[in-house]
């Protein structure tokens, strides 16, 4: 069994924002897999089907960014699934706007949803889809940058970088994250 969450700010306040690139790709594969993620349960929005032969929980923690980890771990505990079985896709600000990069752990690098994570599961070992938001202007604000929009011209790219979000984390359950890195970790 495997958790994919994917992290966002609840609300509609922040939908389409870059920090809720997670909840897009949850979206776009509960489309594809054709999962209601609708229950409210482990302070998240779920959602359960099939992967293959495994079973996954579709996520969409709605305790804001910052206190992911505690949704995480209460599914974790409650379903009894390890961190190597807890796929997380995020935005990232140190990658180019639609770029994916996918590792098997790491440490938070500057994201409050990942470090609240680590903290709440005792361990940076756990899968994670970093989806590429582009780097903010100097001259503004981190939060006011990351709760913002896409312009129209990214539009197009965020959506392929949502489908291939989706894709590497079917990928890391049927083939490995191995070949899910080797796939999609590659420069936009």
């Amino acid at each position: 069994m495997y958790i994919i969450a994917g992290l966002g700010n609840p609300s509609r306040e922040y939908d389409k924002t870059r920090h809720n690139v997670g909840f897009e790709a949850i979206d776009l594969l509960a489309d594809k897999l054709g999962i209601q993620v609708t229950d409210k349960k482990h302070r998240a929005l779920c959602g359960t089907g099939m992967v293959g032969t495994e079973k996954v929980i579709l996520s969409k923690p709605q305790t804001y960014m910052n206190l992911s980890g505690e949704s995480i771990r209460s599914m974790a505990d409650f379903y009894k699934i390890d961190p190597e079985h807890i796929i997380i896709i995020c935005d990232d600000i140190n990658l180019c706007e639609g770029q994916l990069r996918i590792r098997l752990k790491g440490s938070a690098g500057g994201h409050n949803g990942l470090k609240n994570i680590i903290n709440h599961l005792g361990t940076l070992e756990f899968p994670r889809i970093r989806v590429g938001v582009g780097e903010k202007p100097k001259e503004m604000d981190l939060a006011d940058y990351v709760l913002g929009r896409f312009p129209k011209e990214q539009e197009a790219v965020m959506a392929d970088a949502y489908k291939d979000a989706a894709e590497a984390a079917v990928m890391i359950i049927t083939d490995g994250t191995e070949k899910a890195m080797n796939q999609f970790n590659r420069k936009k």
